[in-house]
């Protein structure tokens, strides 16, 4: 058993909308397939994998560091004590070999993209579910039903409040009951204007949360945080920067409603960090850090271990990015739900064809690895890569 190549391709994921901080006109992403020379059900096993959307695709570095330091280890040494599957950790670590600490940047984002595509290809090895694998070797009982909200609310050329409520009024025709909008692009005054629109038009059938994407000093932080304890949020998110832990702990002075952070906090020791320093508050706060663009699930599973030991449950944890790798997780290991791009990042957004989401809740579907061949737009993308 072996990994036999693995192969990258950038990928536009542009569109004209723009958060409070960056547009996303140039938006790309990287695929990656971790061909295997073991076979199921007379196909080849192919463990597929992404970043996600916000971080730029990583070619360079999964191409020029990462890709040649597994194909190039000893296949014994990434195989299970078993001898009958792969072992992510042990592939990480083949990864991340001459890897000083700290200094993330980019490079979590390009191990995380690689690490999505070996969990893909261990689950389908396996012949399970990630999700239903991961709450086995975590000895849980996995619950296939996830909360899912839906994210959009985007700035855009041209969408004035009306067009704003109807992509909302969309989100709850499709069953979602918590939205989540951009804030922070515009003046209060006008933010205020685009709340009030919104919670006009999904009354008491959702709740709203919304996004200032990191992008206000602690003045601006505060005075957002003034006019929104007015309406009954979902959450506040990300309102200044991600490593300002003075901030963010300040802030709770201020807005006693729930917070959202961490989606751009890249480790474990990150999030050690903002619970110590951040002044977040397990009763209500929610935790959104992101496998793909933080080293994968092997430090995500560190990172859970650092919560629990900082008393926080798994429950808090509602990760970024919409992808279908945080579904599985949540569903295996108990978080608190996944975020969903409905309309957004496609075909890498969204759930496989046959989930529909009831009740701000969806099913994971039986599907072996990931589930990334139940989405019949993505699969396509992802073999003709692979084949």
């Amino acid at each position: 058993m072996r990994i036999i190549d693995i192969r990258e391709v950038t990928k536009p994921i542009a569109s004209p909308i723009r958060n409070a901080y960056i547009d996303f006109s140039k938006m790309t992403a990287s695929l990656v397939a971790v061909i295997t020379d073991v076979e199921r059900d007379g196909r080849r096993v192919v463990g597929y994998g992404f970043n996600s959307n916000g971080r730029y695709g990583q070619g360079g570095l999964i191409r020029e560091r990462f890709r040649d330091r597994i194909l190039e280890a000893d296949p014994k040494s990434l195989i299970d004590e078993q001898g009958d599957n792969l072992d992510p950790r042990r592939i990480w670590t083949a990864m991340m070999q001459n890897e000083k600490p700290g200094g993330h940047g980019e490079r979590s984002v390009a191990v995380g993209t690689l690490d999505m595509a070996i969990w893909d290809a261990t689950a389908k090895i396996a012949g399970k579910p990630l999700f239903r694998l991961l709450a086995e070797r975590h000895d849980r009982e996995a619950d296939p039903r996830v909360f899912v909200y839906a994210a959009g609310g985007y700035y855009y050329p041209g969408k004035d409040d009306t067009a704003l409520r109807a992509e909302m009024r969309g989100y709850l025709d499709r069953g979602y009951t918590v939205v989540k909008m951009k804030i922070g692009g515009d003046t209060v005054d006008a933010d205020r204007r685009r709340i009030e629109a919104v919670l006009a038009e999904i009354g008491s059938e959702a709740q709203l949360a919304v996004d200032a994407n990191g992008r206000f000093d602690l003045e601006t932080a505060i005075a957002y945080a003034k006019m929104l304890r007015d309406y009954p949020l979902f959450w506040y998110e990300e309102a200044g920067d991600p490593l300002d832990y003075a901030l963010q702990s300040a802030l709770a002075e201020f807005y006693p409603g729930p917070m959202a952070t961490g989606e751009n906090l890249f480790s474990h020791q990150d999030a050690r960090n903002l619970l110590r320093y951040g002044g977040m508050r397990s009763d209500r706060d929610w935790l959104q850090f992101d496998c793909a663009l933080s080293y994968g699930l092997v430090e995500y599973l560190r990172t859970l271990d650092v919560l629990e030991q900082c008393g926080w449950s798994p429950k808090r944890c509602i990760p970024h990015g919409g992808h279908q790798m945080s579904l599985n997780i949540a569903a295996g290991l108990g978080l608190g739900g996944n975020e969903s791009y409905p309309d957004l990042f496609q075909p890498y957004g969204g759930f496989p064809d046959a989930v529909q989401v009831e009740s701000g809740h969806i099913v994971m579907p039986e599907l072996p690895g990931i589930g990334f061949e139940g989405k019949s737009d993505l699969i396509k993308v992802m073999r003709e890569l692979s084949d």
